[in-house]
């Protein structure tokens, strides 16, 4: 299931776990620590899959959600939402920001990489 990952978090040492754990399951992580860099990151890179911590500098993970949907160029791109807010309003503001998944933090590798498989599965062509 690997593929290229964009990683924003502004958060080194949660950026750090996260890049050594999936790197081991095999995926190739970029990282970008605000908003507008995940954005122009996005575009240059194409990843197959954007994990997005929401509260971000420069612009937050909504934002950039929105912009990186209303873009054709990274439109394509599936987006999880990552925020330590579990409430059901953040899980719905995500989604309606572009946002394909929700994730808690602190995450559960077993579950992210569930839904990470399911996005990756619809977003490759068959």
């Amino acid at each position: 299931m690997a593929g290229r990952i964009l990683l924003v978090e502004d958060n080194e040492n949660n950026a750090e776990i996260l890049i050594r754990r999936l790197a081991r399951k095999g995926f190739d992580v970029s990282l970008a620590t605000d908003g507008l860099a995940a954005i122009e990151r996005a575009k240059v890179d194409q990843p197959d899959l954007i994990l997005l911590d929401m509260d971000l500098p420069e612009i937050d993970g909504w934002e950039a959600a929105r912009r990186l949907k209303a873009d054709p160029a990274t439109t394509r791109i599936p987006i999880i939402a990552v925020t330590a807010y579990a409430m059901v309003e953040e899980r719905t503001k995500s989604i309606e920001a572009g946002c394909d998944e929700f994730e808690t933090k602190p995450i559960e590798l077993p579950r992210l990489l569930e839904k990470m498989a399911a996005l990756l599965q619809t977003a490759r062509p068959a």
